[in-house]
Formats: C-alpha cells, structure tokens, sequence
C-alpha cells in the first residue's frame, strides 16, 4: 500500500516537474503580451500629445498670419476690418494656448514610456521563482 502511495508521489512530482518549462513559456508570453499592451497604450497617449502640439503650431501659424494681416489693415486705413481680424486672432491664440495645454498633459501621462506595471509583475515573478514571496 505505501509503495502505491510512493509510486503516485513520484509520478505526480514527475508530472509537475514536466509541467514547469510549459509553466514558464506561458507565464513569460504573458508578460511580453503585458508589456506590450502598456507599452502600446503610453505612446498613444504621447501620440497624441504630440498631434496635440502640431495642431496648436499650425494655428499658431495662422494666427500669426492674421496678426500680419490685421497689421497691414489697421496701417492701411483706419476702420474696423483691422479690430475684427485682430479679434480673430487673439481667438486663435487662445485655442492654441489650450491645445498646448491640453498636449502638456497628454505627453506628461505618457512620459516616460515604460511599462512600470509589467516590470512590477516581473519582479513578482521572479521573486517567487525565487521562493522570496511577493
């Protein structure tokens, strides 16, 4: 009866050692699919930012250019066309100034671009490998 016993005893912790390389190619995809899907998720966020930052130039730009032509207008002749398009452009320099706000946020979220939570879960990982617990 106590040789059966031994006999599953061995069988079993055969089995479980057969078990262990699956057990580690599977929990390491697991973390690289981890890794991964943070990694992807702080660059869309600097994406954006940065898209963020490019529309805020490009109005900027624009604004700069009604700034010229509300120049030109107001050392033309002295009408309200000039105020108007001043108007227009102290618009669009706040809507630039929001947007680069609005980037600033963005690109703080996403910086820096590492995936603390994986490496967290790694080191779990290999902490109990290690019989070290949490």
């Amino acid at each position: 009866m106590t040789e059966e016993r031994d006999k599953r005893a061995r069988r079993s912790l055969a089995s479980l050692f057969a078990e262990v390389p699956t057990l580690v190619v599977k929990l390491l995809k697991d973390e690289l699919e981890n890794v991964k899907r943070e990694l992807t998720a702080r660059l869309a966020k600097l994406g954006i930012g940065v898209g963020l930052f490019v529309v805020a130039a490009l109005l900027a730009f624009f604004a700069l250019a009604v700034l010229v032509a509300a120049a030109v207008l107001g050392l033309a002749t002295v009408l309200p066309a000039w105020a108007a398009a001043l108007i227009v452009a102290g618009a669009l320099l706040l809507l630039a100034i929001i947007l680069v706000l609005a980037g600033v946020a963005s690109i703080k979220r996403g910086v820096p671009p590492l995936p603390e939570d994986a490496i967290t879960s790694i080191k779990k990982d290999i902490n109990v490998v290690k019989g070290l617990g949490q």
